[in-house]
């Protein structure tokens, strides 16, 4: 295993010199937060892969094939295909906006007042996401080093909050390119052809398992549309993938990168599902689905090459965790606590002490990342955390954020409805029906729609002025904020 440590080692000491480079280009609230707004084409689109892509779709996607057999894609493939529809009909009008966060969005087109409330329900989703990635450290560091599971989630989350602390988006940035190539490499061109081979190939896999195991709708009609209800609309608002949305240089690039990268993550899908099949076959009673990525990985790789295909599902769920981390502290400095202290400023704008911005920002990455490792330590079940998140995403703030973006009589009375309304049935069905049941987010988010039809048509419409002003920002024909336009540099990478 020497030479695999080496691997996992080398790669750990890259993740830390990258933040370190990438804290000498943060120098105002831009960079720091959004990578200045100019990334092109190939960086976006590696960067929004790398972070849809993190440890429960590679773990959790090899363990659902494991148990499913291809139609266990499912999961992933609707987050490929949420990623797709984000990038083809929102994404570009996203970018034109020129926001930090999703609450700013909402504070633009209903004219305020709906900052700390969404703010709140989407912390809550981006705490729990960084948290699920945080916890599955413990896993991958239990196969490296044996490692005691508090020890595992203490490294690996130190590393994470460490570079994310040093260069924020431009340090995650760096580091989801390189995790994106060693994902590619590890997941889908080493361990993917290994291990059809090994079991094999694919006509040795059928004479061997259940023919159920090779139907596409294998896993349930009403699991896959839970997926599309989740997932799929889950890509559609999350503070984390939007604000990789607003990285992009322009509204073509957030636009056609993310198609590039939605695709990418419908291939990665499949290849978790065949891999989980072919381990199916190769190791019939593991004690649980989850353990199938990390006993195939173990028993049937060559030496080096167990190496890197362990770097990459580190990769999978660095990636993840450092994109919720940035967005979890960004909401949570930006609209959460700068609101509480009456610091309003117009969405998007900047601070006229761009470097204590910067300070401020990195103040509150530290502090979340430290209350994510906490977490993370308390909490064992990652599939129920993940769900909360989700949940808490899709029932509170789905129709307010899709409802401002396509109908125009939406208000801000029925948008805070909607939130309020949809949170809290969701909670409250969550402990009736149990955190793992369909039914909590199935009427949230019937709730969260009637709340917000009801209440924008009982209060007067939104008022004419903040409306032009939304339809300006959308077409990209608002100025923008002085701090960016300031921090605007000679060459822009590519």
């Amino acid at each position: 295993m020497a030479v695999d440590y080496l691997v996992i080692v080398v790669y750990l000491a890259g993740m830390l010199a990258m933040g370190w480079w990438g804290m000498r280009r943060a120098r105002s609230k831009s960079e720091f937060l959004v990578a200045g707004r100019r990334l092109g084409p190939a960086m976006y689109s590696g960067t929004m892969a790398a972070i849809v892509l993190g440890g429960a779709s590679t773990i959790g996607g090899v363990g659902l094939g494991y148990q499913y057999g291809l139609s266990g894609a499912w999961m992933v493939f609707t987050i490929g295909l949420g990623l797709l529809a984000l990038s083809v009909f929102f994404s570009a009008r996203i970018a034109r906006l020129k926001v930090y966060t999703v609450s700013e969005m909402l504070d633009l087109r209903y004219g305020g007042r709906a900052g700390v409330i969404s703010g709140l329900v989407m912390w809550a989703y981006t705490l729990m996401l960084a948290v699920t990635s945080t916890i599955a450290y413990a896993t991958i560091f239990d196969v490296l080093f044996d490692m005691n599971r508090t020890l595992a989630i203490v490294l690996g989350g130190s590393i994470v909050v460490a570079y994310s602390t040093l260069g924020g988006m431009w340090s995650i940035t760096l580091t989801d390119m390189v995790q994106f190539v060693v994902k590619t490499i590890g997941v889908l061109l080493l361990l993917l052809p290994i291990a059809v081979v090994k079991a094999g190939g694919f006509s040795e896999m059928k004479a061997k398992l259940p023919t159920e195991y090779f139907d596409p709708l294998g896993i349930g009609g009403e699991t896959i549309f839970t997926y599309v209800l989740i997932y799929t609309f889950g890509m559609l608002i999350g503070q984390d993938i939007w604000q990789r949305v607003f990285t992009a240089r322009s509204d073509t690039t957030a636009k056609w990168g993310g198609t590039v990268a939605g695709t990418y993550c419908l291939a990665y899908a499949l290849a978790g599902a065949v891999i989980g099949t072919a381990a199916k076959v190769l190791y019939p009673k593991l004690a649980s689905p989850d353990d199938a990525f990390a006993t195939i990985v173990k028993e049937e790789l060559p030496v080096g090459v167990r190496g890197l295909v362990l770097a990459a599902a580190l990769a999978a769920v660095m990636s993840t965790s450092s994109g919720a981390l940035i967005a979890c502290a960004t909401v949570a400095n930006n609209d959460i606590w700068s609101r509480l202290r009456g610091i309003v400023k117009a969405p998007g704008a900047g601070n006229a002490d761009d470097h204590d911005e910067v300070k401020g920002n990195r103040a509150f990455i530290l502090i979340m990342g430290l209350a994510v490792i906490c977490t993370a330590i308390a909490i064992d079940n990652v599939v129920e955390a993940l769900t909360v998140a989700y949940n808490l995403l899709v029932g509170g703030l789905l129709v307010p954020i899709l409802g401002g973006l396509i109908w125009k009589r939406g208000t801000v009375h029925g948008a805070l409805a909607s939130v309020v309304v949809g949170g809290l049935a969701v909670v409250g069905l969550m402990a009736t029906y149990g955190i793992l049941a369909n039914e909590p987010v199935y009427y949230g988010l019937l709730a969260s729609l009637a709340a917000y039809l009801v209440v924008s048509f009982a209060t007067p419409a939104t008022d004419a002025a903040v409306l032009t002003a939304w339809r300006e920002r959308l077409a990209g024909r608002a100025p923008e904020p002085e701090s960016e336009l300031a921090s605007e540099p000679a060459a822009t990478p590519r």
